[in-house]
Parts: structure tokens; C-alpha cells; sequence
């Protein structure tokens, strides 16, 4: 039914045009949620390359409907998963050096040095989502869930239109972000995720980011990590920084919480 959130991923080995993927996934958890009628899976997922090279590591966690509602279902298994990934866990692809970064060709001169913990960033740009644009991309994503392509059965269901696929609210979120975090080449982690609300066609996204931490990465004086909060909102510029009310739920404009990782180039 839906991709719920996102633990534990880890960037291998950079990807280039030519090379064939491909990904074996594990479950390593299942909950009946409290409506009996669907239930929550946890799953590990690796992806490799042609050389057996892990280029993607994470676990995500999906809301599936029951094949029979009356079936019985044994006890919550739910997998203990850890908060971020570690600095010294974070792979710096080899060979890297960014001695010479040119940092014009990104258009903004804030390094990993500029930023620190508790820093948040507007970054005012906005994005509607169109109905063509996010059905052209969750193909490219290869998703073939109804729930984003099939009107004719979704204008009967619980929303009465067509869902737009997370990921793309994520691609979004993160190519708005390029406004403040220019220089931030490369996703290293996802420390965790949650897709808060739906978003439709129509609805315009914007974002957020708070700087988490600012993480040295042993033996490099060229790169360090920040450890980010992305926050994306439905029709709500977030000159304000939309997140969560006192009592911890969320601000109704809220669709997506991504905790995430990032490696810069540092001053030298």
C-alpha cells in the first residue's frame, strides 16, 4: 500500500552508465497493524553491482494489505535499528581527492566548515507536482503500484485520486535543497525517514533542512559529512520551519521527515 520509512542506509560503491544492478531483499520484521486488515514489513535490501559490489544497503518499512483479513498473525517481530550511521561507517568513494574543488561550478562558496549543529536552512524554492511528472518518474523508479498509476480503481478508494510515489517527494525535497546545500555532492547515509502525509497532483512541495551534525571522517582533511533533517511541507513556504507541535505530532503541513547524510568538500 505504501513505503511508511527508512533506516540504516548506506552508500557503497558510485554507480556509472553501464553497470547492471541488481537487489536481493530480506525480511527481517512483521507487525499486524491494530485495523486487522493490514500489517507493517521490515525489509533489508542490498543492491550490487555486476561485480557482486554493494552499492546500496537499507532497511524500509511498508504497509501491505492481508491476503485473508481473518488470518491469524504471530507476534510483532520489529528489528531494533540504529538511530544514524556513524561517521567512520560512511564510505568515501576511492580515489576521491577534492583538493581542487572548484567550488564556482556549484555557484555557492559554503563548505563543510561554513555549517553547524542546529543551522537551518529555508530553501524557498517550490515545485507542483504535475500529474505527468510523477507518473513519468515512479516508472523510471520501475513502481507499478495502482495506488500511483490507476485512477479508474483509486477514484473508489480512500483518497479518490491517485497517490504521488515518496520517492519522487524525496527527489524533490532533495533537488530543492541544492538551494543552501549546494555543495553537498554526494548521499553517503539515510539515517531514517518517514512519509508523514500524502501528496497529490496539484499540491506544491517546498523544504527545509537542519544541520544535525557536523562529522570529521578519519584520515581526511578534504571531505567531512553532515548529518541533515530534511523537511518537506504541501503548500507551505517554510520561512517558518514547519516540523512538529509540542505534543510531538506534526505540523498538518508536513508530508516528509528525512534524516540523511551528506559529504562536502572542506576548506584547505
Amino acid at each position: 500500500i505504501a513505503n511508511l520509512g527508512y533506516a540504516q542506509g548506506r552508500f557503497g560503491l558510485p554507480v556509472y552508465p553501464g553497470d547492471t544492478l541488481s537487489t536481493v531483499s530480506e525480511v527481517i520484521g512483521l507487525k499486524e497493524n491494530s485495523n486487522g486488515k493490514t500489517g507493517t514489513v521490515y525489509v533489508r535490501s542490498v543492491g550490487t553491482n555486476q561485480r557482486g559490489e554493494v552499492v546500496l544497503d537499507y532497511v524500509r518499512w511498508v504497509m501491505v494489505r492481508k491476503g485473508n483479513a481473518n488470518a491469524e498473525v504471530g507476534e510483532a517481530v520489529v528489528p531494533e535499528l540504529a538511530k544514524s550511521v556513524s561517521g567512520g561507517d560512511l564510505i568515501v568513494p576511492e580515489g576521491l581527492d577534492l583538493s581542487g574543488y572548484d567550488a564556482r561550478l556549484a555557484g555557492s562558496p559554503h563548505f563543510w566548515d561554513d555549517y553547524e549543529a542546529g543551522e537551518k536552512i529555508d530553501h524557498v524554492d517550490a515545485m507542483t507536482v504535475e500529474e505527468s511528472d510523477h507518473m513519468i518518474a515512479t516508472r523510471l523508479y520501475q513502481n507499478t503500484a495502482k495506488v500511483h498509476f490507476n485512477q479508474h480503481t483509486e477514484k473508489d478508494g480512500r483518497f479518490g485520486k491517485r497517490i504521488v510515489y515518496g520517492g519522487h517527494i524525496i527527489s524533490l525535497a532533495r533537488a530543492l535543497s541544492f538551494n543552501g546545500l549546494a555543495n553537498a555532492f554526494r548521499i553517503a547515509a539515510i539515517n531514517g525517514g518517514r512519509h508523514v502525509a500524502p501528496i497529490f497532483a496539484g499540491d506544491t512541495v517546498y523544504a527545509w533542512s537542519e544541520v544535525l551534525e557536523q562529522e570529521a571522517l578519519p584520515g581526511r582533511d578534504d571531505v567531512g559529512a553532515l548529518r541533515l533533517r530534511m523537511i518537506a511541507a504541501k503548500d507551505h513556504a517554510c520561512s517558518d520551519f514547519p516540523y512538529q507541535n509540542s505534543d510531538g505530532t506534526y505540523h498538518p503541513a508536513v508530508v516528509l521527515d528525512f534524516d540523511y547524510t551528506v559529504l562536502m568538500p572542506r576548506k584547505l
